[in-house]
């Protein structure tokens, strides 16, 4: 790659290192320079460039990324369509991570153009939720070294956590209070379901051996897929009550004891095929414990050997230890720390991005024509856009109806969410606002699409909601082809009361340029994006093509 000052005459083509404002224009850094930029910025007195010009061997960023990124991604992961050099992996469940460290850091030590990052390994992961990326560092990454990492990338995936049935047995002694007794089948019940899993049956049981054995068996014959154990007293021996019991029904202990704390006395075993956990007096509690770890494991399908346990000591120190500071000073650590808790970031997701379908157009310009419902690749036009905004990672879809609003509806699947805009014959700014009033609260921003443009892809819609990223300030998707803008248009959730506040037959186009600061214009590669059919002879040429 060729990078450095670039004489005008040489930058057609090349890729802007930094951004340049003009006169009526913003050129944003890694955008690709067309014939209309270098005149723009000779115009503006604008010599020379800093910019990047790809050479053979060099492999682009957003391809690199992707192609790293599907390397890597294994079962249970999504990719993100890539932008800006990134593509993010996504959680398809919920379910806790898997991959191999040692693997990450071999890839990583590749070359300093490829980069990957991830969540701790088994950590756990809700569905949607940003659990890797793969950033391309500069414009483009060389091919051979892609390819090394390509050829040494392990797959990462989450490991869904299943509806597992788990029984339970608790043991007594004269002095134990059947309230401690309720309140840890409460909390273990409640632990189980936060993972989609269940508390199949309880019992109790004296504190012996025997007891402990004959309960065990029963739970396993009860066809509960694990069995967790809570002693009246702690184990303090691997030949303590608990671990005998385990033994004496014709089991195993694998292991006693962990560096987790708290956590430290937890006891693993099995009886044939079922796991049996010898639960530590910390999970009473519903903090995060060691226990938690070793659950969470399971119930996703991960096995869970001595050797996994004696390995997570690094991040295992859970307990918080408890200073004895002067009361003021204990007064300012606490008011610290409230402010702490509010500046915690939250789990980061893959952004809700809704699409709002607006089809209730009169179609003047078609004459009698309804074009939304005249026929393209076999089907109605607006019938067709569903199905490509369908394909894409918008969701949910929102369609306004308006002119023969029976006859469009018709055309559609029925378990779509439809609005009708009672006032479409007074323009666009009717169906948006009605269009906008019907989303879910819960969104980050909508994909705005007309039902006259059926050769955009689901594609192109993912590229969208790929370069939506608020943090970095890009809040208005605005698809382009060679430089000229197009449609759909993804707006983030800030802008929806402008939007509702339009009149007239106008959408929101002049509120890209009033906040032009937070648009990012996504070049496309076919010219979808500029394509709408509004009248006889577009409708006759599309459907002869």
């Amino acid at each position: 790659m060729i990078f450095g000052d670039t004489p005008l005459d040489e930058a057609e083509g090349a890729i802007l290192a930094h951004s340049r404002r003009l006169s009526g224009k913003a050129l944003k850094k890694g955008r690709v320079l067309t014939a209309e930029d270098i005149a723009a910025l000779r115009e503006a007195g604008v010599e020379t460039v800093i910019a990047a010009r790809l050479e053979p061997g060099d492999v682009p960023e957003d391809e690199a990324a992707a192609r790293l990124a599907a390397a890597m991604a294994g079962d249970g992961i999504d990719t993100a369509a890539p932008f800006t050099g990134r593509c993010n992996l996504i959680a398809a469940a919920d379910g806790v991570l898997s991959y191999d460290p040692a693997m990450l850091d071999t890839v990583n030590l590749i070359d300093e153009a490829l980069t990957v990052a991830l969540l701790p390994p088994y950590e756990v992961v809700e569905k949607g939720q940003m659990v890797g990326t793969v950033k391309i560092i500069p414009f483009a990454a060389p091919e051979a070294a892609l390819k090394h990492c390509e050829s040494l990338a392990g797959k990462v995936r989450v490991a869904a956590f299943r509806p597992v049935r788990a029984g339970l047995v608790q043991t007594a002694l004269p002095a134990t209070k059947q309230s401690v007794l309720d309140n840890t089948a409460r909390i273990t019940a409640a632990r189980l379901e936060r993972m989609g899993a269940s508390l199949g049956e309880e019992a109790r049981c004296p504190h012996d051996t025997a007891a402990v054995a004959n309960a065990i068996r029963a739970q396993i014959a009860a066809g509960h897929e694990m069995v967790l154990l809570f002693g009246a007293s702690a184990v303090v021996d691997r030949r303590d009550v608990l671990p005998a019991g385990i033994v004496a029904a014709g089991g195993t202990v694998d292991h006693f004891g962990m560096p987790v704390d708290p956590g430290n006395l937890l006891l693993l075993g099995h009886v044939g095929g079922t796991p049996v956990i010898g639960m530590p007096g910390c999970a009473r509690s519903p903090k995060l414990n060691g226990f938690d770890w070793v659950l969470q494991r399971l119930v996703a399908g991960l096995p869970v050997t001595r050797t996994d346990i004696m390995r997570m000591g690094a991040g295992g120190l859970l307990k918080e230890i408890a200073s004895r500071p002067r009361p003021r000073e204990a007064d300012a650590r606490e008011a610290d720390a409230r402010e702490a808790d509010d500046r915690q970031p939250a789990t980061r997701k893959a952004p809700r991005i809704a699409a709002l379908i607006l089809a209730a157009g009169q179609s003047r310009r078609m004459g009698e024509i309804n074009k939304l419902l005249a026929e393209i690749d076999g089907k109605p036009m607006v019938a067709r856009v569903v199905e490509i905004i369908r394909d894409s990672k918008a969701s949910p879809l929102t369609v306004v109806t308006g002119h023969e609003a029976a006859r469009v509806k018709a055309a559609l699947p029925g378990d779509l969410a439809f609005v009708h805009n009672p006032d479409y014959a007074s323009g666009l700014s009717a169906s948006l606002k009605a269009g906008i009033a019907a989303l879910p609260a819960d969104i980050d921003g909508v994909v705005v699409c007309l039902g006259d443009m059926p050769r955009i892809s689901p594609a192109m819609i993912d590229r969208l909601i790929a370069a939506f990223d608020p943090v970095e300030g890009r809040e208005i998707c605005v698809p382009t082809y060679k430089g000229k803008r197009g449609n759909p248009v993804l707006w983030g959730r800030r802008f929806l009361p402008e939007m509702s506040a339009l009149a007239g037959d106008v959408g929101a186009k002049h509120l890209i340029g009033a906040h032009a600061d937070l648009v990012v214009e996504v070049e496309m590669d076919e010219d979808g994006v500029l394509i709408d059919i509004d009248t006889p002879d577009v409708l006759t040429r599309y459907q002869a093509s």
